[in-house]
This record gives structure tokens, C-alpha cells and sequence, in this order.
């Protein structure tokens, strides 16, 4: 236990007189500083029991008032007042002015060097330091035993909770809860929720301190993860103040946790892996066979006829919708498969299961295939492909092939297109605005030289190099490649479209 006021006070070799502040004799010592200074605070951090021997404790009562109010607000201790040098006795002022902020402080009596009262803070201090390194070993040990376990999370959460004589409790990276010890403290973790969804917004591990009520203490909330990726969510509650071998007892939790939640995450990659090999094999037209594949990886295929859906957007947003459409085929006795390929989320759905149109998923961009046999797969893809990319064109949530996606000429319509052009072109518009450079004229000149870096420079007046810059740079700002001859033919269109063309000369 780290040393306080009050065990110092009952250190009957220092025969300190408490003179104010008794309610606060509990407050820890964590250094003894001595100093002379009219205000010593600059040099102070907290939390130490400062000693004077009065020299500088004011002329008057105006300024002895403020040298104690200085040293409460600094957060100090306590403060010590040698007597029977400068002072024969404490001044009343500063005995009334400390009463009336419960700030302790002690007359040191003149037999009783402050040299003595520093050794037993500081032989207090050893041991505990001593005592945090021996029990931090001991927690280590058994808190790895415990992740080591058959039930490890489980099991660990309620040896962490055992051990900060309070309660603790995990969640998974949605915030949903996995586990809590004592079970009694399962009402408390309600309240968390909004406290799990900012810190979901920070990247991992971060963590959240709560002072609560009297009754429900201080709680911890710290997300789990490695490489700035959450896996999850760790709560703590104590009802006393915290300790330093509270903090390593629940850093050492947060490790274990977080490494067992990697590995967990680990075996779910190393599945949708073999979940994209599956759908690679279905979809480029592999010879393998890959109902053999399926069966080798446990990965159950859907009966055909088959739906295929290319999907993108946010990850979460995408993550519920494929979630919502794996949902439904369970529910209607059959498996889906789904995997990332192209950048893209793809689903392979039984012909039952036709995906609806989502109103809460703002973001989502998803294509349809109509339905099609297995031995099909890969025209089913592409339809579902060509659906998507007429989504993202029209900024349609979701495309059915053959039902929404009737070809190009309703998109050539002379309002949609210049709509199109002017959202696709935004970007660096915006960024030429500024004066920085023109990359709308440049990526004109570099397109209509089919990508020769010499001529368009030529046309431009430029050096290649600088060209080579704004091109990169205009990747850049619109997160695309022009190695895409799609991406390259996107926008030679919008920039050909005759109400943009008008605009650049007006």
C-alpha cells in the first residue's frame, strides 16, 4: 500500500500535529518535497507532502491565504510547517484558510527533521513498489492460466474481476456482450453502449475512464485490438480507488484478450480466404471441381439455380446487408456463400433468396445476376458485375440485372449525364479552384495523347515530370487508377461532355 497522510501522522517517531484537514489524511504520498519558495506549485505535480519551514509563507494575511489556496488547487498532499525557527507557531490565517478547503495541514515540531518524515515516505514507497512487482508476477501467471484454459475468455474475465474486487466484462467488436463477471453485474453493462460507440470511432486501443455514482465506483472502458483494428471491448468496475497494481492487473487482461480475439479473428480470415479461393474457382472459370473444394474446406454451397451479388460501400454497411441476406437463406434451409473478390463482397444466394432493396444501409452499392444454374457461375457473375457498375452510375442502392439494369441508353440522357460528368470531375475542380495546379486540364491532354507522357506535356507547356505529378496527384483525389482502361474511358467521357466542355470556356 502506498503511504498516506494519515499513516504518517500515526508514525509516532515524527510526532506530527494535524492542524487542519483531518477528513483528508487519506490522500496517498507519493513524494515529500521540501521548499522556501512563495509559490513552490511550478515545481509540484501532486500529490506531495510539502515541507517549509515558513520563510516565505507571507507577510500578511492576504498573502498567507493565497499560499495555501495555491497548494490545495495544485492537488498537493498536505502541507508540513516546521516550527520553532522562522515560526514559533502555525498562523491562524493559514490554519483557516486550509479547514476551509480540506486541505491537510501538520505543525512539525522543531526535535522532528524533515529528513526523517521523507526516509519513511520513501521506505513506504520501495515497498510498494516491491509489492506491485511481486503481485503483478503472480497476476500475470494466473490471468495466462486462466486465457490458457479451455473456457479462457470466460474464465478470465471472472479471475480479473476476482482480482480488482469488482466486476469486469467482454464484448465483441459490434458491442455486443460476451461475457461478465459476477453475473450480477450484467445491469451495469447496459449503460455502456454509448460510451463502447465512441471509442469504436478511435483506433485500437483506446480507452475511456468513468467517475460514476457512489454506489457504481469508477469503470474502465478500453477497446481490444492490434494495429489500430478493434476486436473488441473490455469494461471494468471498482468500487475503491484504483491502484498501480490495478492498472498492470488490467493492462495484463487487455493483452491476453486482445491476443485471443486476434486469433480468433485469425481462424475467421483464414475461413473467408478459403471462402474467396471457393469463389474464384466458381467465378473465373477454374477447370478444379469446386463442389470437391467445398467439401474439402466444410463450406456447404447453396442448391441452384443461383443469385450472385456483387456489393460495396462501407464496411459495416456492407457487413449487414451480406449478414441480412446469409440470414434469410438460413432461415429458408439452405447455406450462402460469401467471400471478397475484386474489392468487392460476393454472395452466392440460393434463387429463393432475393435481395430486397435496404432503406437503413446508406452507402451500399449492389448489383444483382439473374438466376442461374451452377454450371453458369461465371455469366452470373458478370451480370452481377455489370448491374453493379450501372449502380454506381446511377446511384442506385441496389440493381437487378434484367430487370433495372435495361442497358445504357437511360443513362445517356443529356441532364444525367452532365449530372455524372459534374460529380465525377468534383474533385479536382475543387482542387484547381484553389490554384494549386490544373488537373482537369491536364488529364484532358494526357487522355486525348493515349497516356504519352512527351506530347501532352508538349501541348500543355509543361515538363513531363510535372504532368507525371498531376496525373498521380488526380489519382490520388479520386481514388482511382488510370491503369483501369474503364476508369481512363470514365472519365474521357465526362470530360468530352459538351456542357462540361462550356463551362471550362466560359
Amino acid at each position: 500500500m502506498p503511504p498516506t497522510l494519515a499513516s504518517l501522522v500515526r508514525a509516532p517517531a515524527l510526532d506530527l500535529r494535524v492542524l487542519a484537514g483531518k477528513g483528508g489524511l487519506d490522500r496517498e504520498v507519493r513524494w515529500v518535497h521540501t521548499s522556501e519558495l512563495a509559490d513552490p506549485t511550478p515545481y509540484l505535480e501532486g500529490g506531495e507532502l510539502l515541507l517549509t519551514t515558513g520563510m516565505k509563507l507571507g507577510r500578511n494575511n492576504a498573502e498567507r491565504r493565497a499560499y495555501v489556496e495555491r497548494l490545495a488547487a495544485a492537488e498537493v498532499a498536505g502541507l508540513g510547517i516546521g516550527v520553532g525557527l522562522t515560526l514559533d507557531r502555525v498562523p491562524a490565517v493559514i490554519v483557516e484558510t486550509a479547514e476551509a478547503h480540506g486541505f491537510p495541514v501538520f505543525e512539525v515540531p522543531r526535535p522532528t527533521p524533515f529528513i526523517a518524515i521523507s526516509k519513511v515516505v520513501s521506505s513506504a514507497l520501495a515497498a510498494e513498489q516491491y509489492e506491485t512487482v511481486t503481485t503483478g508476477f503472480a497476476v500475470q501467471q494466473e490471468l495466462t492460466r486462466a486465457a490458457a484454459g479451455r473456457d479462457g475468455a470466460a474464465t478470465l474475465i471472472r479471475r480479473l474481476a476476482a482480482r480488482l474486487d469488482g466486476w469486469a466484462a467482454l464484448y465483441a467488436a459490434d458491442g455486443t456482450l460476451r461475457q461478465v463477471a459476477p453475473a450480477a453485474a450484467r445491469s451495469r453493462t447496459d449503460a455502456l453502449r454509448a460510451d463502447i460507440d465512441k471509442l469504436r470511432g478511435l483506433p485500437a486501443p483506446s480507452s475511456a475512464s468513468l467517475q460514476e455514482d457512489e454506489d457504481d465506483g469508477r469503470i474502465v472502458v478500453q477497446s481490444l485490438g492490434a494495429e489500430r483494428r478493434i476486436s473488441g471491448f473490455l469494461a471494468v468496475g471498482i468500487d475503491r480507488p484504483a491502484r498501480t497494481a490495478d492498472r498492470q492487473t488490467l493492462a495484463t487482461a487487455a493483452s491476453l484478450l486482445t491476443l485471443a480475439l486476434e486469433q480468433s479473428r485469425a481462424g475467421a480470415d483464414a475461413g473467408a480466404r478459403m471462402r474467396t479461393a471457393l469463389l474464384r474457382l466458381l467465378l473465373t472459370g477454374e477447370r478444379a471441381t469446386p463442389a470437391e473444394l467445398a467439401h474439402d474446406i466444410a463450406a456447404d454451397l447453396p442448391p441452384g439455380p443461383w443469385r450472385l451479388v456483387v456489393a460495396t460501400g462501407p464496411e459495416p454497411v456492407v457487413t449487414a446487408f451480406a449478414e441480412r441476406l446469409c440470414a434469410r437463406a438460413v432461415r429458408a434451409g439452405t447455406p450462402a456463400l460469401v467471400g471478397d473478390l475484386g474489392g468487392a463482397t460476393v454472395l452466392v444466394l440460393p434463387q429463393s433468396v432475393e435481395p430486397v432493396e435496404p432503406v437503413d444501409l446508406p452507402g451500399l452499392v449492389a448489383g444483382v445476376s439473374g438466376a442461374v444454374e451452377p454450371a453458369a457461375a461465371v455469366a452470373g457473375y458478370r451480370q452481377a458485375l455489370g448491374a453493379h457498375a450501372v449502380g454506381l452510375r446511377s446511384e442506385k442502392t441496389l440493381t437487378v440485372h434484367g430487370r433495372d439494369a435495361g442497358g445504357l441508353l437511360p443513362l445517356l440522357d443529356g441532364d444525367a449525364v452532365h449530372a455524372w460528368a459534374e460529380q465525377l470531375l468534383a474533385p479536382l475542380r475543387a482542387h484547381d479552384a484553389g490554384g494549386r495546379g490544373d488537373l482537369v486540364g491536364s488529364l484532358r491532354a494526357w487522355l486525348a495523347r493515349h497516356g504519352q507522357w512527351d506530347a501532352a506535356a508538349g501541348d500543355l507547356g509543361v515538363h513531363r515530370h510535372t504532368l507525371r505529378y498531376r496525373i498521380r496527384r488526380a489519382e490520388e483525389i479520386l481514388g482511382r487508377t488510370l491503369d483501369d482502361p474503364d476508369t481512363r474511358a470514365e472519365l474521357w467521357f465526362a470530360l468530352r461532355d459538351p456542357n462540361d466542355a462550356a463551362e471550362d470556356k466560359s
